[in-house]
C-alpha cells in the first residue's frame, strides 16, 4: 500500500511528508501555485521515498519560486534523495543551504 503524502507551511516552509511519487502528487501538483505564494524553502527530511515522477516536481517547485523572484532552498535532504538527484545530475538545482 503506498503511503500517503502530506505537506503543511509552517512560516515560509513547506514541509513534506510520506511519499512523493506518482501514485501520491497529484494533491500536491494542483495546489503547486497557491503553495509557493507562500513558501520559500521545501522541507523533504520527513519523505520516506521520492522517484523520478516526486523529483521532477520539486524541480518544477523550484522554478516557480525562481519566477517568483524568490531562492528556493531545500532542506533536509537525505542521502537517498541525494542519490537521485546525483543521479539525474540536478545537484545545482536541487540545493540545499548547507551546500550553497
Amino acid at each position: 500500500m503506498t503511503e500517503l503524502l502530506s505537506w503543511q507551511v509552517e512560516a515560509s516552509t513547506l514541509r513534506l511528508q510520506g511519499e512523493l511519487d506518482r501514485e501520491t502528487l497529484l494533491a500536491l501538483w494542483q495546489q503547486r501555485e497557491t503553495l509557493s505564494s507562500a513558501i520559500d524553502t521545501i522541507d523533504v527530511s520527513a519523505l520516506d521515498r521520492v522517484d523520478s515522477a516526486g523529483l521532477a516536481l520539486l524541480v518544477h517547485l523550484r522554478q516557480i519560486l525562481q519566477q517568483q523572484g524568490k531562492t528556493p532552498l531545500f532542506t533536509g535532504v537525505t542521502d537517498k534523495l541525494l542519490s537521485l538527484i546525483t543521479l539525474y545530475n540536478l545537484q545545482q538545482i536541487i540545493v540545499s543551504p548547507a551546500e550553497s
